[in-house]
């Protein structure tokens, strides 16, 4: 492991989190040529300690891990502060990727995957975290009883504030940006996580329903075979 006492000024810090070594070294050892400074955690607990101490600026983490799972890390390290979480699983199951994605996942990647796709989807994490965090737009925007405070990146239905990922909020405020316009999920996919595949539209869909599950599901309407709008009250 590197020694974060070292770690050159300017470089990134990314922790991989993986039972099997030989994943977790060819992830490492990729994201080392990068230009990446990477530390590496095979359990639950010890990723937890270790997102603590080095305050990464991703995690690429495995769901299957001995201890306990990659969804009790993500949950756990996200309580301790917002950080892109890029999940990898063998799973396929729908479920379980909303399950991920609702304790703070911000991005899927299934087993087998190629290392370029996985360095093209942590570039694409970090270029949304530094936009969000270099944004200075105080605006507070409203869609319907829905209000988006930009800022603080808090959202309201009504009187009940609703806990929404890093991810989910980009994606209503992509969507609020742009009311009632129909947005393609290619398009979602480009500017929300920036990168873009049709391949990949699965993604899109398991966000939306998680929005909709946490702010109802009149307000983002699907247009089938196309992608997402935004409903305003008439």
């Amino acid at each position: 492991m590197s020694d974060p006492g070292r770690v050159e000024q300017g470089r990134r810090q990314i922790l991989v989190v993986d039972d099997e070594p030989i994943i977790s070294d060819s992830i490492a050892t990729r994201l080392r040529a990068e230009g990446f400074d990477v530390d590496i955690a095979a359990d639950g607990p010890s990723a937890v300690e270790a997102s603590k101490r080095l305050v990464p600026d991703l995690v690429v983490l495995d769901v299957m891990l001995p201890g306990f799972d990659g969804l009790e890390v993500c949950r756990r390290i996200q309580a301790d502060r917002p950080v892109p979480v890029l999940m990898v699983t063998a799973r396929v199951d729908e479920t379980d990727m909303l399950i991920g994605l609702g304790v703070g996942a911000d991005d899927y990647l299934i087993k087998p995957f190629s290392m370029r796709e996985l360095v093209a989807r942590v570039h694409a994490l970090l270029r949304r975290s530094d936009r969000g965090a270099a944004a200075a737009a105080a605006d507070v925007m409203r869609v319907g009883d829905v209000r988006i405070d930009v800022q603080e990146r808090r959202v309201q239905r009504g009187e009940s504030e609703i806990h929404l990922t890093r991810t989910e909020f980009d994606l209503l405020l992509f969507l609020a940006e742009r009311p009632r316009a129909v947005v393609a999920r290619e398009t979602l996919l480009e500017h929300v996580w920036g990168w873009g595949s049709a391949g990949e539209s699965r993604t899109v869909d398991s966000h939306v329903k998680a929005l909709r599950r946490k702010l109802g599901g009149d307000l983002i309407r699907t247009v089938h075979g196309v992608g997402y709008a935004l409903e305003l009250p008439r």
